[in-house]
């Protein structure tokens, strides 16, 4: 026989946060592509996930961190066919996967605050630029990469980057937006025409 889901784990209409549940949690599933999430039921925790009656997930974050994820190709497909509502996810959690580049799905998502990159690959700091139509993110990693090594790395990412508040969990300081924009207008131009010719060359 058949069990309904009762009231408290159905989300019909929801407007107030605090009716959204738990994270989405697909941490340490071994994915090494998005397409492996639909074989995988996410992470149970203390608290229940939240479901619609058509067995949409009612959540704000979602987590893939600690897998072998390459690319985010097929990241958006996930979203929509497992999320109630899309628009509204603020936290992402990316962190310790093997993506080399930030593709361009995560932009679909400018309610997005909260996005952890740390621990990947990404070795061109101008893969930052494309978060650039996330004008909500607050809060960002990106340290365990390779850009951090790159001379200018925290001022890079600040000029481009300006609305943020925590970079690398450490506070953006008056200091840190002051020294962006003395950066970026010291900087910018080299830095744009190093990564055209590298466009070239490829």
């Amino acid at each position: 026989m058949t069990m309904k889901p009762t009231s408290e784990d159905i989300c019909p209409s929801i407007d107030a946060r605090n009716e959204y549940g738990p994270p989405l949690d697909f941490s340490f599933k071994s994915l090494t592509s998005f397409t492996d999430v639909q074989d995988e039921n996410p992470r149970e925790g203390k608290k229940k996930v939240k479901k619609t009656g058509e067995g949409k997930i009612c959540t704000t974050a979602i987590k893939f961190n600690n897998n072998t994820l390459t690319d985010l190709n097929g990241l958006s497909d996930i979203i929509a066919n497992m999320l109630f509502q899309p628009e509204v996810l603020s936290s992402v959690d990316l962190s310790f996967n093997d993506i080399s580049k930030i593709g361009m799905e995560i932009c679909s998502y400018p309610s997005i605050k909260f996005l952890y990159l740390h621990g990947n690959g990404i070795y061109q700091v101008q893969e930052v630029d494309k978060l650039t139509s996330l004008t909500n993110l607050q809060d960002l990693t990106l340290h365990g990469n390779p850009i951090v090594e790159e001379g200018g790395y925290r001022q890079y990412v600040l000029s481009k980057l300006p609305g943020l508040k925590n970079l690398d969990f450490s506070v953006v300081t008056k200091a840190d937006r002051n020294d962006a924009i003395t950066w970026g207008k010291m900087y910018g131009k080299r830095r744009r025409g190093k990564k055209k010719k590298s466009q070239e060359d490829g």
